[in-house]
């Protein structure tokens, strides 16, 4: 299968080549990084680590991840899977064969990393995000019947059945977009344990208060509202 790797990047200069280098590159095809409105050498930097490049100048991390996905549904010969991952070094590459594990034995079309499921470095997630994900997967299960522990950013799905999702959430919402989606849509899914460890860097999103409150209303406005 073709396996390809979408990474949404605003800013980490520091950080997405550390990303890139623990691709494990023997399975993957490509690595597209969204450079999504960065104002440092995040582009530079992923072009040398021999990723390809896409610049997005709208930014909104849903915005990123539809951009990577335009490109692929634009290529000649289209991805079977394709991973999404962050570029702040907070998951663990190495771990994406475990992650497409459930699909190339065709157990699963979406396969979400689990942090709640793995081991998680102290200090990695702050109290309101633990808080935030579980409050969202119980809204999950209790509105579409859908048993997620996790919104993690880490995760892998079968390329058809993505553009079949037709997603469209341009910001903090695209990833409880997609597990709803997939839920009210009959795709089969499952939940794989990862390790998560503190990002370098400084979070956009959780290390401001007007990230973490637009973040979390968006989320929630999101579940609430889909459908």
């Amino acid at each position: 299968m073709i396996v390809k790797v979408i990474i949404p990047a605003y800013n980490e200069e520091k950080s997405v080549a550390h990303v890139l280098s623990e691709i494990p590159m023997e399975i993957v095809d490509e690595v597209v990084v969204v450079n999504n409105a960065s104002t440092d050498n995040t582009r530079s930097v992923a072009e040398k680590a021999g990723a390809t490049v896409l610049d997005e100048s709208v930014p909104g991390y849903g915005k990123a991840c539809l951009t990577g996905i335009e490109y692929l549904a634009g290529k000649p010969v289209r991805p079977d899977i394709v991973v999404f991952m962050d570029a702040d070094y907070s998951d663990y590459p190495e771990e994406l064969p475990m992650v497409i594990g459930p699909i190339l034995s065709g157990n699963a079309d979406l396969v979400i990393g689990s942090r709640a499921l793995g081991d998680r470095e102290r200090g990695s997630m702050t109290p309101q995000q633990v808080f935030g994900n579980w409050l969202a997967t119980r809204i999950l299960y209790w509105k579409y019947g859908a048993r997620f522990t996790d919104l993690g950013p880490f995760r892998a799905i079968r390329f058809d059945r993505l553009l079949e999702l037709g997603m469209q959430d341009k910001n903090y919402g695209w990833t409880v977009e997609m597990q709803i989606r997939a839920a009210k849509q009959g795709l089969s899914f499952t939940e794989v344990p990862v390790r998560y460890r503190k990002r370098i860097g400084f979070s956009k999103v959780s290390g401001t208060l007007k990230g973490t409150v637009m973040a979390g209303y968006k989320i929630l406005w999101t579940l609430f509202t889909y459908g």
